[in-house]
């Protein structure tokens, strides 16, 4: 896997295309399975060497990242949380939190809920082992480990850093364009996965986290190449100064990105970050 995150010049007698490469997990650095393929591990690795910086930035909170970013060597900074959080890999420590106002967060289910009618809820608490609390109804996505709750009380009791909404007959962008037509001046709305709509503090997205990551490294937008899959990657590729879509990617970001590349199963980040640090 890569070297950690910091800064370094650039390679002697040479120019980096990108001083900084930021790359989301689920559906684009993970494959299908769970997994990094050798290819990616050692293109990223190259890069590295050569000079630029690798940073994860993943909609998953610290607690749901730790064990890849562990099993994967990853030493440096990772923006998890959708922004929320920066964190620190090598040192295993939160260096930014950002929580969501639980107050407009009841507000806003309760406003999304009028127009839908009941929905099935989840929650992520804050900090290095905040628990995914998950409410009668909801699926959760794959074998990440949850606690289980009966009573909302059980949600607010804690700091959050988001809720994850679904309901039992809108499909997912249907989903996040009620919450954002009619909760969206409250909290954020993104659609990060299959069956994965999140409410987040206002205003925050993974470009909030990448920029703070980024500016402790010494880098800027310019600077940054970044890979991703769904529609919560679309501002960090408004920040960054390329953007480039997996082939298995939503059309939403698909139309914003600046290039498409092979599927996360087809090696698609290695397929780009071989073409321009070979």
């Amino acid at each position: 896997m890569s070297a950690p995150a910091t800064a370094r010049p650039e390679a002697p007698g040479g120019h980096l295309p990108y001083r900084l490469i930021a790359t989301d997990l689920d559906g684009t650095l993970l494959r299908g399975d769970d997994t990094v393929s050798p290819r990616s591990r050692d293109a990223l690795a190259a890069a590295t060497a050569a000079g630029a910086a690798h940073i994860v930035v993943t909609g998953r909170a610290v607690p749901w990242a730790r064990h890849v970013l562990d099993d994967l060597g990853y030493r440096g900074l990772a923006v998890c949380g959708q922004g929320a959080q920066v964190y620190h890999a090598g040192e295993h420590r939160l260096l930014t939190s950002v929580t969501l106002d639980r107050q407009l967060a009841g507000l806003a289910v309760a406003k999304i809920e009028a127009e839908t009618g009941p929905l099935a809820l989840a929650a992520s608490r804050d900090g290095l082992d905040g628990e995914v609390l998950v409410g009668p109804g909801y699926q959760a996505q794959g074998p990440l480990p949850y606690l289980t709750f009966q009573d909302m009380d059980e949600v607010w009791s804690a700091p959050l850093n988001k809720l994850y909404i679904q309901h039992p007959e809108l499909d997912d962008d249907a989903l996040a364009h009620v919450a954002r037509t009619v909760a969206g001046h409250l909290v954020g709305v993104v659609m990060s996965g299959a069956g994965i709509v999140e409410l987040l503090p206002l205003g925050l997205s993974k470009a909030t986290g990448l920029s703070l990551a980024a500016r402790r490294l010494g880098l800027r937008a310019a600077d940054t190449i970044a890979f991703g899959d769904m529609p919560n990657d679309i501002p960090m590729f408004g920040w960054a100064g390329h953007g480039v879509a997996m082939a298995n990617a939503h059309a939403e970001l698909k139309s914003v990105a600046d290039e498409i590349t092979a599927s996360n199963d087809e090696d698609g980040i290695a397929v780009v970050v071989e073409r321009l640090f070979g």
